[in-house]
């Protein structure tokens, strides 16, 4: 353990420093600045001897976050590397764009801020980085058997890692141009610059993963050609179909879904050439839904010179503290301020959009919305006689998503899916197609990074079991875990 008086000698939580306001929204550069080695050391010494850890049951990756905040403490770095390393393939990333459902299990947050669990976390991750302690982890021996990872978003990038290590022939394939799925072009880079994932792929190329750019399978390589070519083959396609609102005028120019939006911008910044790009400068932004891609877009049309940006939600405000049904250490809903929300901006709740309206030339012009009322059954309608409309330029959908794209796996192989349109799997991995897992949002729903780099690592140790008979590969979780840490 750290300092076994840290978290009374050190009450205050001191969190990652943010660059100003009118400074960060003039660029796509990350929002948080790096914090100081001294400060990081005292907020570590604050996790205490709390007995049974609970923030291992919030982490679904199970890291050791007291060990490595003793060694941060005592300044043995390299070690918090390897801990670190131990559990969690890609800690830069987790550190950077996971909510940390681990704090909301912290012991100490019972009656005091939470320990600063994920400012630990990148900061020893990019310390190992900088320092040259992350180095390409060679298997000992090659198996001689094949493996294809379709996807190269956290999941797949994770089990094609330890697929790698365990001495398999590992390719991934990716039908974007270029590789990290989500991670490259859903993730805005004010929150994760994409040098991070530049890193691990070049890290992954030097173990022997390989990997196949701009190839989608289904259409390039059917899916059933893939399966007889490769001994196993694991399907981390995300669950990237959007939900979507079919009300009068979905239509007018001007309405887009949120991954439209910043898939284009994302590729702008990387200094692509965007025909007809999506913008928002100077223009009237709504953003229908109020989770993380929400916030996304939020802070990209700041980016952009919106004139106004704000955010309808049909619900209620979460409440500022947790919910007598959301106990300690459950991870709690509850309203949050994000960074993109501390750039501006407007958020109101309880609004149902009933119909977007145009002008003369087949533009939005305006929302209509209505109060949100909730009925006896539970079921929410638009509250009669309280239309109003709200200016609108650009409307952006950011309503969640309905699984993973069905038509070529199960017309090619016959994958079938629940009726969440996720693929089913059994408790290892595996779907109705022999040899054939599936794992992260392609398989569970859209979810968090770390339950995709933790189902990447499951899967792997199942898929290296059905190749060889035996595994020495470590898993986090099974398909059916919940755990305390679910959310989104």
């Amino acid at each position: 353990m750290a300092d076994p008086r840290g978290f009374m000698k050190h009450r205050e939580r001191q969190d990652r420093p943010s660059r100003p306001v009118p400074v960060r929204i003039m660029d796509f550069k990350e929002v948080y600045e790096r914090q100081q080695k001294g400060t990081v050391q005292t907020q570590a010494s604050r996790c205490m001897d709390c007995g049974i850890p609970f923030c291992h049951t919030g982490c679904p990756l199970g890291n050791l976050i007291p060990e490595w905040n003793d060694l941060i403490w005592r300044d043995q770095m390299e070690e918090a590397s390897a801990r670190l390393h131990m559990t969690n393939n890609f800690p830069e990333f987790t550190g950077r764009i996971c909510p940390a459902p681990c704090e909301t299990s912290c012991v100490l947050g019972i009656n005091q801020p939470a320990v600063t669990i994920k400012q630990s976390e990148v900061f020893i991750a990019d310390e190992a980085i900088a320092n040259g302690w992350v180095e390409p982890v060679l298997p000992q021996r090659l198996t001689g058997k094949t493996v294809a990872v379709v996807g190269s978003g956290p999941a797949g990038l994770a089990a094609a890692q330890q697929l790698t290590r365990a001495g398999h022939t590992v390719a991934v394939y990716e039908r974007d141009d270029r590789l990290g799925g989500l991670l490259r072009y859903g993730i805005p880079d004010f929150k994760m610059e994409k040098h991070h994932v530049d890193f691990r792929v070049e890290q992954m190329e030097a173990e022997g993963t390989r990997f196949y750019t701009s190839t989608a399978i289904g259409e390039d390589i059917t899916w059933d050609s893939l399966r007889e070519s490769y001994d196993a083959v694991v399907v981390a396609t995300g669950a990237m179909v959007p939900r979507d609102l079919p009300i009068p005028g979905r239509g007018l120019d001007g309405v887009h879904y949120a991954m439209e939006y910043l898939v284009q911008s994302n590729r702008a910044t990387h200094g692509d050439s965007v025909p007809e790009q999506i913008h928002a400068e100077g223009k009237h932004v709504i953003v229908l839904g109020g989770g993380d891609t929400g916030a996304d877009c939020i802070g990209t049309a700041h980016r952009h010179g919106a004139a106004s940006v704000t955010t309808l939600a049909i619900g209620t405000q979460p409440p500022e503290s947790r919910a007598a049904h959301e106990p300690w250490p459950m991870d709690p809903k509850i309203f949050e301020v994000t960074s993109a929300d501390q750039e501006g901006g407007e958020r109101r709740y309880l609004a149902s959009t009933v119909e977007f309206l145009g002008d003369e030339h087949g533009r939005v012009r305006a929302l209509r919305v209505a109060e949100t009322e909730y009925n006896a059954d539970g079921s929410r309608t638009p509250k009669a006689g309280t239309e109003h409309e709200i200016p609108a330029d650009l409307v952006l959908l950011a309503l969640g998503f309905l699984g993973a794209e069905q038509a070529s796996l199960s017309d090619q192989i016959g994958t079938t899916f629940d009726r969440r349109g996720n693929v089913v799997r059994s408790e290892d991995y595996m779907t109705s197609s022999d040899g054939v897992f599936a794992v992260g949002d392609a398989g569970r729903g859209a979810s968090l990074v770390v339950w995709a780099i933790a189902e990447g690592r499951a899967a792997a140790k199942e898929v290296d079991e059905y190749l060889e008979g035996s595994s020495r590969l470590p898993a986090p979780v099974k398909p059916s875990d919940r755990a305390i840490s679910l959310s989104g």
